[in-house]
């Protein structure tokens, strides 16, 4: 196994209810180690950096607004297969579907507002830890 690192965000959702500990406590059950954390309040520009890969799709406008009106944990997650680990933890975007015990399932309130997000690959990873976080910010 590769000791890897990905990128994760608890979403407006999340925070405003309250639920970045038991969010935490599910990343951490998965097996993987939060090596940096921190609350931020998303611009809107900021925001439209974030998701510039989503500008062309219609749910763009409505993701903007949504990530930068109201506070966001912005994490960094190291383990083995630290992506793949997260994304089967995070389960599928719509909490419909996802599987019981995901975050997505126990947390999230619909598909636009399902609670995280995380990075879908090494190379999407490292440009969303170095957004948020300089070097001296990971402690791993």
């Amino acid at each position: 196994m590769a000791i890897e690192r990905t990128f994760s965000i608890l979403k407006p959702d999340a925070t405003r209810r309250n639920l970045t500990g038991k969010i935490n406590a599910m990343i951490e059950g998965a097996g993987l180690r939060i090596v940096a954390q921190k609350r931020v309040h998303m611009t809107r520009a900021q925001a439209e950096t974030f998701y510039a890969v989503h500008k062309d799709r219609p749910f763009y406008g409505e993701l903007v607004d949504q990530m930068s009106a109201a506070p966001v944990v912005v994490q960094v997650l190291e383990g083995d297969n630290a992506i793949k680990r997260y994304r089967d933890v995070m389960g599928a975007t719509n909490p419909e579907k996802a599987e019981p015990g995901t975050i997505r399932k126990e947390c999230a309130l619909n598909m636009g507002e399902n609670s995280v997000h995380g990075s879908d690959a090494p190379e999407t990873a490292a440009i969303e830890i170095a957004q948020w976080f300089s070097g001296n910010e990971i402690v791993g």
